[in-house]
């Protein structure tokens, strides 16, 4: 990962506003887990600079590490409009992935033109369980495409999102994550030391975050 990126990317999401702090208020999840951060990269979708960054930061990780791509997959719905971006500075094509298949017409998961055996990294806006991203792979690989790796603005860096993603055999790559966001908000004194421990602490124990 490139460290300069991080922080770039980190301060960027700080400043517009699409993360949110609050160690002590934390948010709810629908799963109910307790999160200190909430995170919104849709709304670098409003900032050209930023999310020409962002892109240029997804170029830069593919021409580097899977040169031989020839597709360009965007996770609905916010890993959409990068992956629009990003395939048109490679001049590939683009295809995006449903939740899950329609409900009517052709019944598609998968829009857009994937041909057997293709090449294919998926973008994605977030990386929490890895979950969602993982599904979306495979409903590329079921397809007849072959995923070459996950790209994501963002990660929270969950240890059980990397060992899913290791034990599925797919590789996964982020432009930032959380400890460089939490680094730079306490630098710009958007948290104090005493928020700067909760938060560190989320990360390696979030089902026990405020629990006593």
């Amino acid at each position: 990962m490139n460290s300069q990126l991080a922080n770039q990317i980190a301060q960027s999401l700080l400043d517009i506003g699409a993360v949110n702090l609050q160690p002590k208020d934390p948010f709810t999840w629908s799963s109910g887990l307790l999160s200190p951060i909430y995170c919104d990269n849709r709304l670098t979708m409003s900032y050209p600079h930023i999310r020409n960054i962002i892109a240029e930061g997804f170029v830069q990780v593919i021409k580097e590490k899977y040169p031989d791509v020839e597709v360009i997959a965007g996770t609905s719905t916010a890993g959409i409009p990068h992956a629009a971006w990003v395939s048109d500075k490679l001049r590939l094509p683009m295809i995006y992935i449903r939740d899950k298949a329609k409900g009517h017409g052709k019944k598609n998961q998968i829009e857009g033109l994937l041909k057997p055996d293709q090449k294919v990294i998926v973008i994605e806006d977030l990386i929490s369980t890895g979950g969602s991203s993982l599904k979306a792979a495979k409903a590329v690989e079921e397809a007849g495409g072959y995923v070459q790796a996950v790209v994501a603005i963002f990660t929270y860096q969950f240890e059980k999102a990397s060992k899913t993603f290791v034990e599925e055999n797919i590789q996964l790559h982020t432009l930032s994550n959380y400890t460089a966001l939490i680094q730079i908000a306490s630098d710009m004194g958007k948290v104090d030391s005493e928020d700067l421990e909760l938060l560190q602490s989320w990360r390696h124990n979030p089902d026990q975050y405020l629990i006593d």
